[in-house]
């Protein structure tokens, strides 16, 4: 979802960059306005790129038994994304 919120920023702030020639007085310009839109786009890209190809692992530990009093210990690894499974 991020990574096309990031696109259509991108789009709108190049839209109103480029396409628009519009004059709405001395407080608004809407070239900086544009600018600014492409710049939040792409930070908003990145990050979605990042969050998607993170690797998430977790760790479950099972007790069993007894350890060095004589309990056994197994510890499980299962990884969420295509990594190996120990």
């Amino acid at each position: 979802m991020s990574i096309g919120t990031g696109i259509v920023l991108f789009v709108i702030g190049a839209i109103l960059t480029f396409a628009i020639n519009v004059d709405l007085g001395a407080g608004v310009n809407l070239d900086l306005i544009g600018y600014i839109l492409m710049g939040a786009g792409l930070v908003i890209f990145v990050i979605g790129l990042v969050l998607m190809f993170r690797k998430r692992q977790s760790i479950t530990t099972v007790h069993s038994g007894t350890d060095a009093n004589g309990a056994a210990v197994t510890q499980r690894r299962t990884a969420d994304t295509d990594g190996p499974v120990l």
